[in-house]
């Protein structure tokens, strides 16, 4: 009789080669297999808690470098804000500190009158001595600042709201005063202002602030726009082709009113300007340079 053998735990693995018919089969122990498993499993976890474990130390490190960015920045304030503070031991300022503000606010203002300048193609200027002249020279500094303040206070007023520069920069057609009819040049007539030249539908702009009184047809002016201004000032836009503002509107220098045309009293396109003072009409070349007399 056979006595009964104990199955053998062996596995076989066959291992075939793409580049050539035969292949291979190794034996092995099916225990030694299963440890096999084990150990590919550990080494995929293994891999894992690497890869989780370098994905959390780069969002660490973004994280931390992004707070430390912040924290310049805020440190970057804070020494801005120290250096512009001023540096007063106390709640009473020199007479140094006060001329300075005196200082910052005169250039403020001084630059606020060279825009309004620059919205009508105007040169720019700016005062050279701060001060001067014999009736200061017994005056302090803080004194000379002060009143030097106080006019250009009421100069960026009067420079605000006094017709200065040209409506549309273009050559003037006709002057100011009598001239020969365009429609009948044998007799005369008083034009109450300029005619710059100019293509139907030219911007046309505001030569100060101010608030519009009339917006529409005006006889012979056809298509007119009046601008009410401060200091008794009025300016006329005739003979628009068209008009973009309304009645009782707030105008500021510089803004695009219209568009030159040639409606009304108009043998062509182009646009009639007009200054008046206490509604009387006076020569719009006076204002159209600073320098002008």
């Amino acid at each position: 009789m056979f006595r009964n053998r104990k199955p053998t735990s062996f596995s076989t693995i066959i291992v075939v080669n793409k580049n050539q018919e035969e292949s291979k089969s190794l034996r092995i122990r099916t225990s030694h297999l299963k440890w096999l498993r084990h150990y590919a499993l550990g080494l995929v976890a293994l891999f894992a808690v690497l890869v989780g474990t370098v994905i959390y130390l780069v969002k660490s490190n973004r994280q931390t470098e992004a707070e430390k960015q912040q924290l310049l920045a805020q440190i970057s304030t804070i020494k801005t804000k120290v250096v512009e503070a001023p540096a007063v031991s106390n709640a009473k300022l020199t007479d140094a500190d006060t001329a300075q503000n005196y200082i910052q606010s005169i250039q403020a203002k001084l630059k606020k009158i060279n825009d309004y300048l620059q919205k009508r193609g105007l040169s720019q200027f700016s005062i050279k001595a701060i001060g001067g002249g014999e009736k200061s020279a017994n005056l302090s500094a803080n004194e000379q600042y002060a009143s030097y303040n106080e006019y250009l206070s009421r100069l960026v007023n009067s420079v605000a709201f006094t017709p200065m520069g040209y409506p549309r920069v273009s050559a003037i057609r006709s002057i100011f005063g009598y001239r020969s009819d365009p429609f009948d040049g044998e007799r005369a007539e008083y034009h109450p202002g300029l005619d710059f030249s100019g293509h139907r539908g030219d911007i046309v702009k505001a030569t100060a602030d101010g608030k519009v009184e009339h917006a529409g047809w005006n006889n012979g002016y056809g298509n007119c726009i009046i601008i009410k201004h401060k200091n008794n000032f009025e300016t006329l836009y005739g003979h628009l082709s068209r008009i973009d503002v309304r009645e009782g509107e707030t105008i500021s220098t510089g803004q695009v009113i219209g568009r030159v045309g040639s409606t009304g009293h108009s043998t062509g396109p182009h646009l009639h300007y007009e200054v008046r003072v206490n509604g009387k009409p006076v020569n719009p070349a006076k204002f159209l340079s600073l320098n002008a007399k």
